[in-house]
């Protein structure tokens, strides 16, 4: 019988125990962490540089990106790491480290995507309240707020999961850590209590999740009343990008920790996790550079100026 006390690392879920397999994996993972590196990267630098782009609703899409980017390095390094190096281990400590700085981050991300909401909304069902409603001192508290909510939530969990005795080994079935499976190891009726401050999480972000759908029945109905197919266009590519964003992020979250345990194996687990922690960071700069016409006109000259035609 282990404890806590007595444990000193975790062993994570490989993705394959074939060598070829995992090198395989390595470069995969590597090919995925350098355009989430590279589209992050290049989405903050435009922002920053570009004067035009100085605007709440981009503001919040540099913090966005900042959050990706702090999300895919928590998880995809170490996976690479043990893949490349052939091991599965990760210390006590930085398992602690991995759980609270994804919950932080990722949960940050998801209070931002609901400021973005109410963003989007101002604008276009109160247009001429964008100004005062969304100064740029409100900006810098709701983004802080979002911020500060991720490490609060963060804190709560990681210190209450990592007080719970474990005495059912140290294997987690997972490629990084995450609170589900560090409870499956623990023996006392103690995680019931984290149980508790998960479904209060959840309806919290339930909440959040019924403001955005709310936000957008507002915006569509708004958009519809635009005389000019035009104006139509310009509203609705403001809003995609962040509609698909939201969407990727809660129904991959959601299918990872609500589909039916008929259904659930290790394979399908892992993943399902790559899904929900791995792709968003990867794909957000491309859904907003995609629909967004002021974006990409940006980075265009951004580049343009870096690399001038000779």
């Amino acid at each position: 019988m282990s404890n806590s006390s007595s444990i000193t690392q975790f062993l994570l879920l490989p993705f394959t125990d074939t060598r070829e397999l995992q090198l395989l994996h390595f470069w995969l993972f590597l090919g995925i962490y350098l355009a989430a590196l590279l589209g992050n990267g290049l989405i903050i630098t435009t922002i920053a540089w570009d004067q035009h782009l100085h605007t709440p609703m981009y503001f919040f899409l540099l913090n966005l990106a900042l959050l990706d980017l702090g999300c895919i390095s928590t998880t995809l390094p170490k996976s690479m790491s043990n893949s490349l190096w052939d091991t599965k281990t990760i210390s006590y400590l930085g398992c602690a480290a991995q759980l609270f700085s994804f919950l932080f981050l990722i949960v940050a991300e998801y209070f931002l995507l609901t400021v973005m909401s109410y963003d989007r909304y101002v604008a276009i069902c109160k247009p001429l309240h964008y100004g005062t409603l969304l100064g740029s001192r409100a900006c810098v508290h709701m983004a802080a707020a979002a911020w500060a909510t991720g490490f609060l939530n963060a804190l709560l969990h990681t210190a209450n999961t990592f007080s719970l005795p474990l005495c059912k080994g140290n294997a987690l079935g997972q490629f990084f850590c995450e609170i589900p499976q560090i409870l499956k190891l623990s023996c006392s009726h103690s995680y019931l209590r984290e149980l508790g401050l998960i479904v209060f999480s959840l309806l919290i972000g339930f909440g959040c999740f019924v403001f955005i759908m709310v936000s957008y029945v507002h915006i569509l109905r708004a958009v519809l009343r635009i005389p000019s197919e035009q104006g139509r266009h310009k509203a609705f590519s403001t809003c995609l990008p962040h509609l698909a964003v939201v969407s990727v992020l809660v129904t991959t979250v959601m299918f990872a920790h609500l589909k039916p345990p008929s259904i659930s194996s290790p394979s399908l687990d892992l993943v399902v996790s790559v899904l929900y922690s791995v792709v968003p960071p990867a794909v957000n700069p491309l859904i907003y550079s995609m629909k967004n016409q002021e974006l990409k006109h940006a980075l265009w000259k951004l580049v343009s100026q870096c690399f001038p035609k000779q």
